[in-house]
């Protein structure tokens, strides 16, 4: 008889030995850098996995080392497999997946012996086409616990760094620290929040992983302020996440003051399976962390931060409505032109070759085909007509695949009174839309 066991993702209990798979600085080495890619607030680092590189999405907010979207990376050999079952964040019931154990992961002077992973077989669950990067896992605790983990957001870089008296002196001198709590193996700090002329004090998970500014769970003390709309705010392992965005008065960490924050209420359908740590709140995410270079030290119990130059930018969102993903990959002739170099014996010669001969030569690629996955309700892209499953077919008049998923999303995050443009493709039919950003709070 198989082996199951239930697994609560987004809120992993912590039943392993300490010190099993942890991450360690090679060659006794006192630092490490790994550059990272930056999407959407979210980091997203190269692990290799039994010797095959793999991307990784880092989250502070997770304990285990997650796997999925493997049906490409079928060389990847796992050891001590086991089914169980995963469930965490999303409105659907538990998922089928594996644990595999004795796994060696490694990555620019980092490495992981023994190291557990979990692998989630349901190929629907895809970050990748959320992403518009190949995403294949999800990376937590056990890389953040031994060391100082620094993350400069403005050089896209991390920097691992040993515990040291030298370094522990640059940050006290140049870093403002901030108190947190290890708590199931995620880190937590406490801040304060006024939500409707109400202050309170607001204990979150310091969350990586998680690309909004602010989420904040509804009590009998915080409300959804009055001026909100509901919204699709991710997906987690059992499914969507829906909720509201709305903006409060003010949140605070420290010394840092954030006016009129955006902030996502998740409702509590897509909360159901996370068992809270008592007093939590909410979480702070890579929209406020991005703006300072971080440093989280889970021995010290402190994270330290220093402003950089987006601290004071405005907070953000999709004014448009519409969620677009990746939907596969076309076919697209393009046109090269090429670089050749004309022999002659006169110039006449030269103008006449030059004349006569066609500079350029077509040829075939694979390009991203993008699609409208969710349509926010009452949004300016559902007044003008927009569905959801309608495939893109230009934005502004330029065909989408010369666009990355990222450029599309600050597109649709530009300031209010901006014009969209689109074709979309219908059931065979190409139908045209235009729409203006609205801002709704």
């Amino acid at each position: 008889m198989k082996k199951y066991k239930v697994l609560f993702f987004g809120l992993f209990l912590p039943f392993l030995l300490f010190g099993q798979g942890d991450f360690l600085l090679e060659n006794n080495a006192s630092k490490a850098t790994i550059p990272f890619k930056l999407i959407n607030n979210l980091v997203f680092i190269p692990i290799k996995v039994n010797g095959v590189e793999l991307n990784f999405l880092l989250d502070s907010g997770v304990e285990e080392t997650i796997l999925f979207s493997m049906e490409e990376k079928q060389e990847v050999s796992f050891n001590n497999v086991e089914k169980i079952k995963l469930r965490g964040l999303g409105s659907e019931e538990e998922i089928e997946g594996l644990k595999s154990t004795k796994n060696i992961l490694e990555t620019h002077g980092l490495i992981s012996n023994d190291h557990m992973v979990f692998i989630i077989l349901d190929q629907s669950f895809n970050l990748s086409s959320h992403i518009g990067i190949p995403v294949n896992g999800i990376i937590g605790h056990k890389f953040f616990k031994n060391n100082y983990v620094e993350i400069n957001y403005q050089k896209k870089r991390i920097v691992v760094h040993a515990q040291s008296n030298t370094f522990q002196e640059k940050l006290d001198k140049k870093f403002k620290a901030i108190p947190i709590t290890i708590e199931r193996s995620k880190p937590y700090l406490v801040t304060k929040a006024t939500v409707n002329n109400q202050e309170i004090s607001a204990k979150l998970l310091i969350d990586v992983g998680n690309s909004d500014a602010f989420w904040i769970f509804e009590n009998n003390k915080i409300k959804l302020p009055d001026k909100n709309f509901p919204d699709f705010l991710g997906k987690g392992f059992s499914g969507d996440i829906e909720g509201h965005r709305a903006k409060i008065d003010e949140f605070s960490i420290d010394e840092f003051k954030f006016k009129k924050p955006i902030v996502s209420f998740p409702d509590s359908v897509s909360i159901r399976n996370v068992k809270m740590v008592p007093d939590r709140i909410g979480s702070v995410g890579g929209e406020v962390l991005k703006r300072f270079t971080v440093v989280l030290d889970y021995k010290g119990k402190k994270m330290y931060l220093k402003k950089n130059s987006k601290f004071s930018e405005p907070f953000t969102y999709n004014k448009s409505g519409i969620t677009i993903q990746h939907n596969g990959l076309q076919w697209v002739q393009e046109t090269v032109h090429l670089e050749t170099v004309q022999v002659a014996n006169t110039i006449d010669e030269l103008q006449e070759k030059d004349k006569n001969n066609n500079n350029f030569k077509y040829k075939f690629a694979l390009k991203p085909v993008y699609e409208i996955v969710n349509v926010r309700k009452n949004s300016a892209a559902e007044k003008c007509g927009l569905r959801k499953g309608d495939i893109i077919v230009s934005i502004n008049r330029i065909q989408p695949y010369k666009y990355s998923l990222q450029q599309i999303n600050n597109l649709l995050k530009s300031e209010e009174d901006v014009w969209i443009n689109l074709e979309v493709e219908r059931n065979s039919v190409v139908l045209k839309f235009r729409f203006k950003l609205e801002d709704e709070l």
